[in-house]
C-alpha cells in the first residue's frame, strides 16, 4: 500500500476560491457633477432656446445640485451661453458640419470643453478634454465621446500653445 495523500472531499475544500470585493466606482467629483448639470442645461438652451435664467433656476431644483460646484456651473452654463457665437466660431473650424446641425449633446460638451480650454487655465489642458470626453461617454452617442476628443484636441493647440510645448518637452 502507498501513502498517497486522500483527496480533501469537506466542505471547505468544494468552496471556490473568494472572489475580490467589487469595486465601487470612484465618487464624482464636484466639479464633474457641475459639468454633468451644466451640460443638461446647456442641451435645454439647444433644443428649447429657453432663457438662460430660467434653465439656471430649474437646474438649481434638481436633487444632486447640491454636490455641484456652483461656482463653476455658473462659468460653465452662464460662460457657454453668453459665449455661444464666439464657442461656435472656434468650433466650426475643426467641426465637419455646421454646429447647430450637431447633435445637442456632443455640441454642448464641445462647448463646455473650449469653455474650459478658453478660461479655466487653471485645468490642465488634458483634463479639460478628458472630462469632456468622460461627458460624452455618459451622455452621448456610441462614437460621439471619439468625436468631441478630435475636435477638442485640435483645439487645444491652437488655444493653449504654451501649454502644450511645455508638457511635450517635459516627456
Amino acid at each position: 500500500m502507498t501513502d498517497t495523500p486522500e483527496p480533501d472531499t469537506s466542505a471547505a475544500a468544494a468552496k471556490p476560491a473568494a472572489k475580490p470585493a467589487p469595486k465601487h466606482p470612484k465618487p464624482k467629483s464636484t466639479r464633474r457633477r457641475s459639468r454633468e448639470v451644466a451640460l443638461q442645461g446647456l442641451y435645454e438652451w439647444l433644443v428649447s432656446g429657453t432663457d438662460a435664467k430660467l434653465i439656471d433656476a430649474h437646474m438649481r431644483e434638481q436633487e444632486d445640485f447640491a454636490k455641484c460646484d456652483a461656482a463653476h456651473f455658473d462659468a460653465l452654463l452662464h460662460g457657454c451661453i453668453s459665449e455661444a457665437v464666439d464657442i461656435d466660431a472656434l468650433l466650426s473650424k475643426h467641426v465637419d458640419r455646421k454646429t447647430p446641425m450637431l447633435s445637442p449633446i456632443e455640441h454642448g460638451v464641445l462647448m463646455i470643453g473650449v469653455y474650459e480650454l478658453k478660461h479655466c487655465i487653471a485645468i490642465p489642458y488634458k483634463v479639460a478634454i478628458n472630462e469632456a470626453v468622460e461627458l460624452a461617454k455618459s451622455f452621448g452617442g456610441t462614437d460621439g465621446h471619439k468625436y468631441v476628443n478630435g475636435v477638442l484636441d485640435k483645439l487645444a493647440k491652437q488655444l493653449r500653445p504654451d501649454e502644450i510645448a511645455r508638457v511635450r518637452q517635459a516627456v
